[in-house]
């Protein structure tokens, strides 16, 4: 008998078929199996500018953009798993979907160094190419996943100007292509005035549309707080006569002009009340979908030679490895992915040899009917359901049983290299620290042999700009606060903090590469435990913060974080995966788990992550939290300021921090002189290189700007 050599887009079900059928039957079985890319088309090629690096190199650049054409056969098992499926198919029984991505390849292939970076965009965004990249000859391929054509997701006729990427998907219909509806909430959050305004969620269109005009059939209320523990305060039900579904301003009062998809109130919103309607809507995307385009175009890229239609892949026989890589919300996502079994491509191959989620700490809200992916876990948001840890762990105080992120990658061997690294934004805001420790923060969780973790102690989101010269008032530091991120959350009491990322990433960027490509394991994981003693419950006795200049002298309070909530989503809702039917909006807060922290030291900086020169020569407090102030937008004064962080700067001498009650040494106290701080900044290089959590260039970059800087002069 002739051996039978499956061919991409072949279930490996079927090869074990085809070890007991005849040959013709099992092709006939692989035929079905087309859960692939079957065409690409290429809308636009430019000659890119060479990032500094890649100049020095020689190696010049292009970019390709264009869309993939991708089908899926719902009943092979690494797509069964995608809510709604079935639901979605075309009159073949197949689900389509359509894929926009953008390649940057040096021009000349033969410079290529065999490695692609495969990027998650971020809400569409596609992050640069780092010049470190491309002087290596790698490749980065960026592809969408986000399929609810909302706001800078929307679908394009094609991807020739290559900004913001777009990921065409089915909707789901009943039988007989009936339309399914369901409830889905929206809210409106900070605004004034008697304009109408859209329901957001972060900074896009709630995704879903009312299917009747009819205010009746809908429910608005206001409310006039909420705690960060998801306790409402002072909600009044607005009577269907008072508001509409419409467009509306000073020059076309109200009831305005129908529009599904704003709301228009009689009496004008209050920018100190929020505002959340309930409303049924209809056509929800099989946004799951989003799973598998991204791991089919992936797999592509990586393996084939040309689509069906003979049109070349433009990489192809070059990719030897591949990392994929996201973001914060683009990081959530590959944590979803990964845990519903996606990085096992469709010939039972590992699609990617490395995973990099970045400032990640949860799973993506993805794979469930009416979700909203651009939610960033305000009050009702998806996101922090099931295990977000990687090993098998009970979630005890939930009910489920023991889980984790690599359960279904384990069972197929087909779990990647990972490095996660965070900051203290994800702890405090984005509910970061279960991960760490489960839900009952009774110990320390172990982590598998191929899983790296490091933290980057008191920075924002993503880091800061850097720099020394931040602590002097009028020069670098900002005077006013920091934006909140999220739906019009409002503005911080404190300037952003300018803890960098940047070097370390750098450093972990190399370690990544030469794990993935030659074996070299990467530094020990470095970041907070509780067994080190420099994790504990958040509040500031328990971490040891100092009362800082500025702020009341109580923060952060036990109730200051933002923790997860266990909500009921309602019975057809699967915790454990995030998917299902969420038929409950708003959801019930059944509990609100103790969520835990990084400790401090006397300045309130913390403890426990990896080596950053600012930090371990600081000019002030940094904080991966900050506070909102009151202002024009105050429903969330008072309250941490979502996902931003802030600084508070040490007073300059001694006589001018007691002038302040400040409790932290000054900097001539701790340095003495300029070049006392800039011998400190030398000292913190030297330590984090010998670490290597610092390139030596970066480390000498550093110690210039710190002799260069107004620090103590």
């Amino acid at each position: 008998m002739t051996a039978f050599v499956p061919r991409p887009g072949c279930d490996t079900r079927l090869r074990f078929a085809a070890l007991h059928l005849a040959l013709p039957m099992a092709l006939a079985l692989c035929a079905t199996a087309n859960a692939r890319v079957t065409r690409i088309v290429i809308d636009e090629t430019i000659q890119v500018a060479a990032p500094a690096g890649s100049a020095a190199s020689g190696i010049a650049y292009e970019q390709l953009a264009g869309r993939a054409f991708g089908e899926l056969d719902p009943k092979l098992l690494g797509n069964a798993i995608i809510q709604d499926i079935e639901l979605g198919k075309d009159a073949d029984g197949k689900v389509r979907y359509v894929a926009s991505f953008v390649l940057i390849k040096p021009a000349d292939m033969r410079q290529a160094s065999g490695l692609m970076w495969h990027d998650v965009p971020n809400r569409g965004r596609v992050y640069p190419f780092a010049q470190q990249e491309s002087a290596a000859g790698d490749i980065m391929l960026a592809s969408a996943w986000q399929g609810d054509n909302s706001g800078t997701t929307a679908v394009r006729p094609s991807n020739s100007v290559a900004g913001m990427q777009f990921l065409q998907v089915p909707v789901a219909r009943g039988p007989g292509g009936a339309p399914i509806t369901g409830e889905v909430l929206g809210r409106i959050v900070n605004r004034s005035g008697k304009d109408s305004q859209a329901m957001l969620v972060q900074s896009s269109p709630v995704p879903y549309k009312p299917v009747s005009l009819d205010t009746s059939k809908a429910k608005l209320v206001s409310r006039g707080s909420e705690t960060t523990r998801g306790e409402v305060f002072d909600e009044v039900t607005i009577a269907p006569a008072d508001w509409a579904w419409a467009r509306c301003s000073a020059s076309n009062p109200f009831p305005g002009t129908p529009d599904p998809g704003q709301v228009c109130l009689k009496n004008g919103f209050d920018a100190a009340r929020l505002y959340q309607v309930v409303f049924t809507a209809a056509d929800p995307y099989v946004l799951g979908t989003g799973f598998a385009a991204w791991r089919d175009v992936g797999a592509f890229f990586k393996t084939a030679a040309a689509d069906d239609s003979g049109t070349p892949n433009p990489v192809s026989k070059v990719v030897t490895h591949s990392i994929a890589r996201g973001v914060s919300q683009s990081g959530n996502f590959l944590r979803g992915w990964l845990h519903l079994g996606f990085n096992q491509s469709e010939s039972g191959a590992m699609v990617h040899d490395g995973m990099w989620p970045i400032i990640a700490g949860r799973r993506i809200a993805l794979n469930f009917r009416w979700a909203q992916p651009d939610g960033v876990l305000e009050l009702y948001q998806a996101g922090s359901e099931g295990p977000q840890w990687w090993l098998p762990y009970p979630d005890v105080l939930r009910g489920l049983p023991a889980a984790g992120i690599l359960d279904r990658c384990t069972a197929t061997r087909t779990c990647p290299k990972i490095i996660e690294h965070f900051g203290s934004a994800e702890v405090w805001a984005l509910k970061l620290t279960p991960e760490w420790v489960g839900t009952d923060a009774r110990a320390d969780l172990p982590l598998p042999d191929n899983v790296r973790r490091y933290y980057i102690a008191s920075s924002n989101h993503g880091g800061g700009a850097g720099g020394f010269d931040t602590s002097i008032p009028g020069a670098a530091l900002p005077v006013t606060g920091a934006i909140c991120p999220g739906n019009n959350f409002g503005v911080g009491v404190l300037p952003a903090n300018p803890m960098p990322h940047t070097q370390t990433v750098n450093a972990l960027r190399l370690h990544f590469r030469n794990w993935v490509m030659k074996g070299t394991v990467p530094p020990p994981s470095r970041y907070p435990t509780l067994v080190q003693g420099t994790l504990a419950p958040a509040n500031k006795a328990a971490l040891g913060y100092p009362a800082l200049p500025g702020l009341r002298p109580t923060l952060p309070e036990a109730d200051f974080i933002m923790p997860v909530l266990d909500y009921d989503w309602g019975p057809q809702f699967n915790t454990r995966d995030g998917s299902g039917i969420a038929t409950n909006a708003p959801p019930r807060v059944k509990q609100v788990l103790n969520m835990q922290a990084p400790r401090v030291d006397a300045d309130g900086n913390e403890l426990g992550g990896v080596p950053v020169v600012l930090l371990d020569a600081p000019l002030g407090t940094y904080l991966g939290w900050n506070v909102t102030a009151a202002g024009a937008q105050p429903f969330h004064k008072d309250q941490i300021c979502n996902y931003v962080g802030g600084m508070v700067p040490f007073a300059r001498t001694a006589a001018d921090r007691a002038a302040n009650g400040d409790t932290r040494l000054s900097l001539q106290e701790r340095y003495g002189s300029h070049d006392g701080y800039v011998a400190a900044v030398a000292k913190a290089s030297a330590r984090a290189v010998a670490e290597g959590f610092l390139l030596l260039a970066d480390a000498a970059a550093l110690i210039i700007a710190a002799q260069a800087s107004a620090v103590l002069r």
